[in-house]
């Protein structure tokens, strides 16, 4: 059986991770979440250095996905991957090593997920990365939703696997 790449697809506040930690545990899959580990390797960064830690922690995070998938493990990138480039390149990238892809698209309304933000940014640990409703908005502005094609190239979820226990 071919490993699975997972992405989950969906602004800041979605639920992502929340699906993504589902996915990790039911399919038995490595996760690997951006925002962690940039909190973790800039625990006092400025919102500056925490967006020019993203490529370069998420080039590392690809090349790790494609060994693993290599080596018949599921993955769940959990990215938002908010343009169709970025999708394109995952899926043909995860294809090129025999993976399926799924996409695990989250879309919420604009005004729950400031909601949900709002929640976010007075309960959440530190290190959290925080922001208001403006850039909420500008976000909402430069993601790109798959269309019913797009969602149409990936695979359709597999559930024939069983959840992982303990």
């Amino acid at each position: 059986m071919a490993a699975t790449l997972h992405l989950t697809c969906g602004l800041p506040c979605a639920g992502k991770t929340t699906l993504a930690r589902e996915l990790e545990r039911r399919h038995r899959a490595l996760r690997l979440t951006s925002d962690e580990w940039i909190r973790r390797l800039w625990p006092d960064g400025s919102d500056a250095e925490f967006d020019a830690a993203r490529l370069p922690v998420e080039g590392v995070q690809w090349d790790v996905a494609l060994r693993t998938l290599e080596l018949g493990c599921d993955v769940v990138l959990d990215w938002g991957v908010w343009t169709r480039a970025e999708r394109t390149r995952c899926r043909e990238g995860a294809r090129r090593v025999g993976a399926r892809v799924e996409l695990h698209f989250l879309d919420l309304p604009v005004d729950e997920l400031w909601l949900r933000l709002r929640r976010r940014n007075t309960e959440a640990p530190p290190g959290t990365f925080r922001f208001g409703r403006d850039l909420l908005d500008r976000y909402a502005l430069r993601f790109e939703r798959p269309s019913p094609g797009e969602l149409a190239s990936f695979d359709p979820p597999r559930e024939d696997r069983p959840a992982a226990r303990g």
